[in-house]
């Protein structure tokens, strides 16, 4: 994440996530846990007898697109009579809050030019005062790099000051830099530890982070019923990737009794908030008529909205919807187009069938066009292909 990234007093953001879950036209699940770190936050649990001020509209930068929990902790009071610049203001003052918030109004841009390296300024001196949010907001800082040298033990060193003082986003950033071992020694039981006293304040990423350990049994017993309420918890909040995972648990009948519906629902929810491995379950969902009525339409629209935010798998399923002409006109020129983007990230199956696509029509015209389901053998020969190309594979569910 780039050091333009808007600062946010109200909704933290994240690096990259990856996210348990399992397109069905490819073989393997995969189940991997999250890491993401929140940008500068703006509350702290430490200071009872600050006053919060009004919340004002403020943007996040996330990666990829998905809900972000506000948090349930107070934010900080503005600054108490300001001086005409930030600068004049602490020149009067040595006071932890106004410096604090004079290092939100730099990272901003908020009434002053956006200075990351006056942010982390005062910032600093905040948190040398023991102020948890100006040693979370400078964690990180120092966590991206961005107006101070990257230095994920310096990161490391502030979330855990933080933490220390129960202050929420600091306890999940702490436990992702245990989970990836950024800046510190990786421990999955640290990790684990932090998660659980976020996730007990109801932090939705602290619960979905849970989750996805007890999914592959990181650091703990393996336990799906365990994965399944805490991505639910998460869920319920609003997160994207939670309500994908919920809907691949339910769709695949772990730690839950097999439903399509339901899957078609949590599917939709996570879809509509732009997640693009949601997008392609919905897509395969209307294209196989599992937990919906059929509707190849619809099957497209959902690849297509998935393919052009880079989801391969997508790009694969949509290749093939225009080369066999299933809810939308046939088009072989767009299908060389998606499958050739699918190939060019290793897609595995989709090279298999840009070359037989590229072959001679054979002389038998007869052999059906296979159907996509739930689930594609590795190997792309367990695919059933028409006389000129080849068709997305088929398997049995389970």
């Amino acid at each position: 994440m780039g050091s333009d990234s808007t600062l946010s007093c109200n909704k933290p953001s994240w690096f990259s996530m990856e996210v348990y879950m399992s397109p069905k036209l490819i073989s393997a699940v995969v189940l991997s846990s999250v890491v993401m770190l929140s940008v500068v936050g703006c509350n702290d649990s430490t200071d009872e007898k600050k006053v919060p001020p009004a919340s004002s509209e403020s943007t996040s930068s996330v990666v990829p697109a998905a809900s972000t929990p506000a948090s349930t902790t107070p934010t900080p009071p503005s600054v108490t009579n300001p001086a005409a610049t930030p600068t004049e203001a602490v020149a009067v003052t040595e006071d932890k809050w106004e410096q604090y918030n004079l290092g939100v109004r730099y990272g901003k841009g908020d009434g002053v030019e956006k200075d990351s390296k006056k942010a982390a300024e005062y910032f600093t001196k905040a948190a040398e005062q023991g102020l948890a949010a100006a040693q979370y907001n400078l964690a990180v800082l120092y966590a991206k790099g961005d107006g101070v040298t990257q230095d994920d033990k310096k990161a490391v060193e502030y979330f855990t000051k933080a933490a220390d003082q129960n202050y929420l986003p600091a306890q999940t950033s702490l436990g992702i830099m245990y989970i990836s071992g950024q800046g510190i020694t990786q421990d999955d039981k640290k990790a684990i530890e932090y998660f659980t006293k976020a996730a007990e304040k109801n932090d939705a990423l602290a619960q979905f982070n849970l989750g996805a350990m007890y999914a592959q049994g990181q650091g703990l017993t393996q336990d799906h019923a365990k994965a399944f309420e805490y991505f639910t918890k998460a869920a319920d909040q609003g997160l994207a990737a939670a309500q994908t995972n919920l809907g691949l648990m339910y769709d695949d009948g772990q730690g839950v009794p097999e439903d399509n519906k339901k899957a078609v629902e949590w599917y939709t929810k996570a879809a509509e908030q732009g997640d693009t491995d949601a997008q392609t379950d919905l897509g395969v969902m209307y294209d196989t008529g599992e937990g919906v009525a059929v509707d190849k339409k619809k099957a497209v629209e959902w690849y297509t909205k998935a393919a052009e935010q880079g989801n391969i798998n997508a790009q694969y399923n949509l290749g093939l919807m225009y080369r066999d002409g299933e809810g939308v006109e046939q088009n072989l020129d767009k299908a060389v187009e998606w499958l050739q983007k699918a190939a060019d990230a290793s897609h595995p199956e989709a090279q298999a069938a840009l070359d037989e696509l590229y072959q001679e029509p054979a002389e038998d015209e007869s052999t059906e066009n296979a159907k996509p389901t739930e689930g594609a053998s590795e190997d792309s020969g367990d695919a059933k292909p028409t006389s000129t190309a080849p068709t997305k594979e088929t398997t049995d569910k389970k």
